[in-house]
């Protein structure tokens, strides 16, 4: 039973064509009727920043090297995964009229809506990449290091997906996750190492970044970016497997309690 949505998805045809037309459908009506279109994408991040950087280095002083960038490629990372995850718990009820009034597959739904968030995220990440060269000092730029970052944000991509599975079938018996969901992320938010530095961090809460794997994709993120380092291969194999594991039991409530979505919602 668990593999019925995926072949059912899997044999379709168009299936690319389906999903790029949807994500820029998407994307489109989250930004381009906005005055500020795009810059959206970028305000909230570029904000975040400011206030961060006056509280944690100006006052706090922590002493991390190019805290701006530190901060930047946090920052995006996190607002990726909060976004694909709390902009999707309603989606089978938000969007209903398209699986019960044509032949599109629920996982499709997902799947478009997250490949719509990768835009944003790409406009961030080409931001915070020349913010990184051009105005950073003494940074030791991109490097072969730097392709580590495709199977990263792959695996982050991937937990989005999982938990976006997960909390919408949740919220077809249980309304309340959706503030549920919020106080989780605004707790994993403080418990995950954007803010601090590493060795602050894990001299503080041991151990934690396993318990958050969240917190392992950052980790990577700014070895491979900033310092130019292999990933810590023991987070990247947690990371995975964690994704693999979280993605199997969404897709299994998927079709569980999503095959009810329609009658129930």
């Amino acid at each position: 039973m668990l593999n019925r949505i995926v072949k059912d998805w899997s044999g379709r045809t168009n299936k690319l064509e389906r999903l790029w037309l949807m994500a820029k459908i998407e994307f489109k009506l989250r930004y381009y009727e906005n005055k500020l279109g795009l810059l959206w994408a970028l305000i909230k991040p570029v904000s975040d920043i400011v206030i961060y950087y006056v509280a944690f280095e100006v006052i706090m002083k922590q002493g991390v090297p190019n805290f701006i960038s530190f901060l930047f490629i946090g920052l995006i990372m996190w607002n990726f995964f909060v976004e694909s995850t709390s902009g999707t718990i309603q989606i089978l009820s938000a969007k209903k009229y398209l699986y019960e009034y044509t032949n599109m597959n629920k996982l499709e739904i997902y799947l478009a809506t997250l490949i719509s968030n990768c835009i944003g995220f790409f406009f961030n990440f080409v931001m915070f990449s020349l913010y990184f060269h051009l105005i950073e000092k003494n940074t030791p730029g991109f490097g072969w290091h730097s392709l580590y970052f495709i199977p990263i944000f792959l695996n982050l991509w991937l937990f989005s997906l999982a938990f976006s599975l997960i909390l919408s079938n949740i919220y077809i018996v249980a309304k309340d996750i959706t503030q549920v969901w919020m106080v989780v992320t605004g707790l994993g938010f403080w418990l995950s190492p954007i803010l601090f530095r590493l060795d602050k961090f894990r001299d503080a809460l041991p151990g934690l970044d396993y318990i958050n794997p969240i917190s392992g994709i950052i980790i990577n993120a700014r070895n491979v970016l900033l310092h130019g380092q292999d990933p810590d291969w023991n987070l990247f194999a947690f990371g995975w497997l964690y994704a693999g594991a979280l993605l199997a039991l969404g897709l299994y409530l998927l079709n569980i309690l999503g095959s009810k979505a329609a009658e129930k919602l």
